[in-house]
């Protein structure tokens, strides 16, 4: 294993992020387009974080209204369904003149699909991006609808490059910001906000015997299938339980090729979710790519390392050698597994690392990024 700088704050905000000036006034009401709301069976850390979003400038006394596709939920802010997961995008504008009203910002959640809000809306534009999904259209649509992943992609281009031409757009890593400027959105619209993590409650008791959690949702990309694989090769060395958090199109047949040892839990409450955090001798991140990968900042703060790949979102969300373990191929990561199950003090100081960094990401300091860069947006801070 390389040498590495320790820690420092310095490392938790990198280097070149752009923040909004200060002195613009915020603006009052806010709507949120996005397609699913946080209690729909789908949702993941998109969803997650527009509710951290909205609950915060909610508790700052903005009126806050999500517009998503699918069922709508009870919560501090108002959240208005425009219809089923992809009908919404179609009625969008519609119910937004109907039952919503005038905002003072709306705010597109671009997550593949786009809405193309600059043709329609009239009005400041704020444009949220996780993560540019130039290869995952590849994985979703592969042979036969192959056309149908030029399509997406293209489309996905054109409405960041294009139609968001003039506004900001928020990104939620440097991971992101870089993919943005490679897609050819200008660098100078661009600012990065960070996701947070919640203050971490009482701790739950570490597992004595080997266990190994991932948490996603079980969709190509997430690459459990890989995983999987690997735990053939690592199980004979470690030992232990492979518990495998989240539900999905996948898991049909990721049970089927699941060996000894794999659980499957499924959907879990939070507190569910923190027990195993904490419980878990390490996170395992295969995913091919991700936005910022939430889940790793909410198993640091449980003082739990992560065993990831090196991919956009994650090389920002795990400091290699120090908070867990980037590895470059199938082999590495199997090898990483390895070592660290077998090393309890390695554990333990990657651990009490990932822990320190987390400590510098709290949703109170995300949402008043956020706000800041919704008050440049009406300002007119993209144009």
């Amino acid at each position: 294993m390389p040498q590495h700088v320790p820690f420092s704050l310095v490392d938790a905000f990198p280097r070149g992020v752009q923040h909004a000036p200060a002195g613009a006034p915020p603006p009052r009401r806010i709507v949120f387009l996005a397609r699913r709301d946080l209690g729909n069976p789908a949702a993941g850390g998109s969803e997650l974080l527009v509710h951290r979003l909205a609950e915060g400038l909610t508790r700052l006394g903005h009126q806050v209204t999500l517009l998503c596709g699918g069922p709508a939920a009870l919560r501090d802010y108002r959240v208005v369904s425009a219809g089923g997961d992809l009908s919404h995008h179609f009625r969008a504008r519609s119910t937004l003149a109907r039952q919503v009203g005038d905002c003072d910002l709306l705010v597109e959640v671009c997550n593949g699909m786009p809405y193309l809000t600059p043709l329609w809306h009239r009005g400041p534009t704020l444009c949220l991006v996780n993560h540019v999904h130039t290869d995952v259209w590849q994985m979703r649509f592969g042979g036969a609808l192959a056309p149908a992943a030029r399509l997406g992609r293209s489309l996905e281009q054109w409405a960041l490059t294009g139609a968001q031409r003039g506004n900001l757009v928020v990104a939620v890593s440097s991971s992101t910001a870089t993919a943005l400027r490679a897609i050819g959105v200008d660098g100078e619209r661009i600012r990065v906000v960070h996701n947070g993590v919640e203050e971490p409650g009482p701790r739950a008791e570490r597992s004595p015997e080997p266990l190994f959690v991932a948490v996603g949702r079980l969709v190509e990309y997430k690459r459990i299938d890989l995983l999987l694989r690997l735990w053939e090769r690592v199980r004979p060395v470690t030992g232990g339980r492979l518990v495998i958090v989240g539900d999905g199109p996948e898991r049909q047949r990721l049970e089927a090729m699941a060996g000894p040892g794999v659980e499957f839990a499924g959907h879990v409450s939070e507190a569910e979710k923190h027990r195993l955090l904490c419980a878990a001798w390490l996170l395992l991140h295969p995913s091919a790519m991700e936005g910022w990968g939430l889940v790793v900042t909410e198993a640091a703060v449980r003082q739990t390392p992560s065993v990831a790949f090196d991919v956009p979102g994650l090389r920002d969300s795990v400091v290699d050698g120090e908070t867990g373990v980037l590895a470059r191929g199938e082999s590495s990561f199997a090898a990483a597994w390895c070592a660290l199950a077998l090393s309890a003090d390695r554990r333990e100081l990657m651990g009490r690392a990932a822990r320190e960094r987390a400590a510098h990401f709290r949703w109170g300091h995300t949402v008043r990024q956020f706000r800041a860069v919704a008050a440049e947006a009406v300002r007119g801070g993209g144009s």
